[in-house]
């Protein structure tokens, strides 16, 4: 399904972060979840369907918790903390990718030429971790 869903978002000349604005939701999520990491609301997938012209029982299939998740299949630590991180890349990494890719070009983010920022922000439900990765964009040379 999320296969059929890139495609068509091509086909309709729409970039991930002209869809993600037409279905309505943070950037970031919104494509994580068209790329099968998470589900979408009812109302986001209605508009995705109706954005990209799908069928609309295609619907049905967005509002679903995903079964098989993207990512590579690695040993992961059992330290909660580290364990969390895995996780957050495994979900969100195929769309930053995409985002990236989209925004920056064909390339990657260098992790050597690299700043890592943690900050602790008030939050009324509980405080929360910020962690900001900041790495040169490295385009890919072909020839």
């Amino acid at each position: 399904m999320h296969e059929s869903i890139d495609a068509a978002r091509r086909a309709a000349g729409l970039s991930w972060t002209e869809l993600a604005e037409r279905v309505g939701g943070p950037r970031v999520q919104t494509t994580a979840a068209l790329l099968g990491q998470h589900p979408l609301s009812a109302e986001q997938a209605r508009r995705t369907v109706e954005a990209l012209g799908l069928e609309p029982d295609d619907s049905e299939l967005l509002i679903e918790i995903p079964k098989e998740r993207i990512g590579p299949r690695f040993e992961i630590p059992a330290d909660p903390t580290l364990y969390r991180f895995y996780e957050a890349l495994g979900v969100y990494g195929p769309a930053l990718r995409a985002l990236i890719h989209e925004e920056f070009g064909d390339g990657i983010m260098s992790a050597i030429n690299f700043n890592i920022e943690l900050r602790r922000v008030a939050h009324p439900d509980g405080d929360r971790v910020e962690v900001v990765l900041n790495g040169k964009f490295l385009p890919y040379q072909w020839e």
